[in-house]
């Protein structure tokens, strides 16, 4: 009983949605991640799986596959991160949209680990993303700005914000800048 209320929560704000957007010329299943607290969280570790019914021999099955990332770790978990699950040959979500996710009532699970350094334990986090919660041909707003003086800061007002592909293809540099 005493360990259940000594539990202590990581503190990982995950987007309310992800989102599949081309990428580098490619796709991919994009999330956000940000540490709440103001501790670094040191070798942090992130596994990603996509859960799904799938019919089998006339028998509906529940099947789960791992998403590999394009990073899986971060030396030092500090602000937020972009987890990015490249839609290559080999990913389960080839040829998947929208409709036929929502179909087999698809979820993708996110674990993120790591070691606290002012907690001075192990954290662990845990988030699902339902299909519905799945923007597809949306990107994430920009949530980085330069500051006057030089150095970078975090909006985390615009953390949860998406926009269409075609919205954000006109919100280019050269269109800023007008």
């Amino acid at each position: 009983v005493l360990a259940k209320f000594s539990l202590v929560r990581a503190r990982v704000l995950f987007s309310h949605v992800a989102v599949v957007a081309p990428p580098d010329g490619g796709q991919a299943l994009m999330f956000r991640m940000a540490n709440e607290r103001t501790s670094h969280i040191v070798d942090a570790k992130v596994s990603v799986m996509l859960v799904r019914n799938e019919v089998q021999e006339g028998e509906v099955v529940r099947r789960a596959y791992d998403l590999d990332l394009s990073r899986r770790g971060s030396a030092l978990f500090s602000h937020s991160w972009t987890a990015i699950h490249p839609i290559a040959r080999a990913s389960p979500l080839v040829g998947e949209t929208a409709e036929t996710l929502e179909g087999s009532e698809a979820e993708v699970i996110v674990n993120l680990s790591g070691f606290d350094e002012g907690l001075v334990r192990t954290v662990h986090a845990r988030h699902v993303y339902p299909a519905s919660r799945i923007r597809w041909n949306a990107r994430f707003r920009e949530i980085v700005k330069k500051l006057p003086d030089g150095r970078h800061a975090v909006d985390y007002r615009k953390f949860h914000k998406t926009v269409p592909l075609e919205e954000a293809a006109q919100d280019t540099p050269a269109r800023k800048a007008r």
